[in-house]
């Protein structure tokens, strides 16, 4: 097809099940010099985003990984991941990004224990996939950082990392990255994008 490559695929989006993209993997700082073709699509694509890395190797000890906030945009996002861990025989783990002071100062770290609001409100997101997909084994995390952060540290251990993204409805998203670019930017493994509602 003729025609610039972000507009066409975003179109052509709009009549897919799933867009499959590769990448060229120039990382975060030449993706937003030169321009991303796969970032901008995984932006504005209406149906999920695969952006496949150059040279992975599927991971499988880890498996999925999806980041959740609780909400009910994010059950999309978890359905999405249940189904891809279940279509490949892999584990998936459910993770909750919360920030505080001891993150900027100590950086991203796994919580092993407290934060049991967040806990309750993952075991409450994910309740109906499990019954759904009662062959995936589901592991519930909580970490401190920036959800972009936490994603993309050790990606590589990871077959898929699976994140949400927020329409682009106002001029301070469209200017500022969400965190579903910067984990494509920053990722080392296979991204996942799942349009959420608004």
């Amino acid at each position: 097809m003729r025609g610039e490559p972000r507009g066409v695929l975003t179109d052509l989006a709009a009549h897919a099940h799933l867009l499959v993209l590769g990448s060229r993997g120039r990382g975060a700082v030449l993706s937003r010099l030169l321009g991303s073709v796969s970032a901008s699509v995984g932006k504005h694509a209406s149906c999920p985003v695969v952006v496949v890395r150059p040279g992975h190797r599927r991971a499988t000890d880890h498996g999925v990984l999806v980041g959740a906030d609780g909400t009910l945009q994010s059950l999309p996002v978890i359905e999405f991941a249940f189904r891809q861990a279940s279509l490949h025989d892999q584990p998936l783990t459910v993770l909750h990004c919360v920030w505080d002071l001891a993150a900027a100062v100590d950086g991203p770290s796994l919580l092993r224990d407290g934060q049991p609001e967040a806990r309750a409100l993952l075991s409450e997101s994910v309740a109906g996939f499990r019954e759904r997909y009662p062959e995936v084994r589901v592991d519930l995390q909580v970490a401190r950082g920036f959800a972009e952060t936490c994603l993309a540290a050790d990606s590589d251990r990871w077959s898929l990392i699976v994140v949400g993204r927020h329409p682009a409805e106002s001029l301070g998203r469209l200017a500022t990255p969400t965190v579903a670019t910067s984990v494509l930017e920053r990722a080392r493994t296979c991204v996942a994008v799942v349009p959420q509602e608004p």
